[in-house]
């Protein structure tokens, strides 16, 4: 059933369109010229996040901040082997679905590492990366809060997803 919904959408748009006399193609192909105009605008921000994980990975700051932070991890709750996603999670997603893959290579695709992983996966966002493109599309510049209000609720997702992979 899930497979019809998006074309039911579109014909529900197109009997829309076709009762209020909208032209359709006018308005897809000027939204189109707005979603290539608004990639060249971000492209900058997410070349630069992007960047500066691979960076991360790279040097081995991830992997020296997961040996550093794992008893902290551990106490509230988190697998030693969960913190690298956990701490890359807010900048990049690709990156984590890296990290997912590696854990489900390592650990199986059943296990409770890789059952928290996926939890944390699903409960989580790339922090950073939304509020680069939120920073570079409007004119809200002060972020003091939300950032750290993003985190501190991700690194409560995680623990939750941590302790209710452990009691079923």
């Amino acid at each position: 059933m899930s497979e019809y919904i998006l074309p039911i959408i579109f014909i529900f748009l197109f009997i829309y369109c076709l009762f209020k006399r909208i032209n359709t193609y006018d308005y897809f192909v000027k939204g189109a010229k707005g979603a290539i105009k608004l990639v060249v605008e971000i492209f900058p921000f997410i070349a630069s996040i992007l960047i500066a994980v691979a960076l991360l990975r790279v040097s081995g700051i991830t992997d020296f901040l997961a040996s550093l932070l794992s008893p902290i991890f551990n106490a509230l709750g988190i697998p030693t082997e969960l913190v690298e996603l956990v701490l890359l999670r807010p900048f990049t997603g690709s990156g984590s679905y890296g990290i997912l893959e590696g854990i489900f290579s390592t650990y199986g695709a059943d296990s409770y590492i890789s059952r928290c992983a996926c939890v944390i996966m699903g409960c989580s966002e790339t922090i950073f990366y939304v509020a680069t493109i939120y920073i570079s599309q409007t004119k809200v510049k002060k972020l003091l809060y939300a950032i750290p209000v993003a985190l501190v609720c991700s690194l409560i997702g995680t623990i939750l997803a941590c302790l209710f992979c452990k009691i079923m």
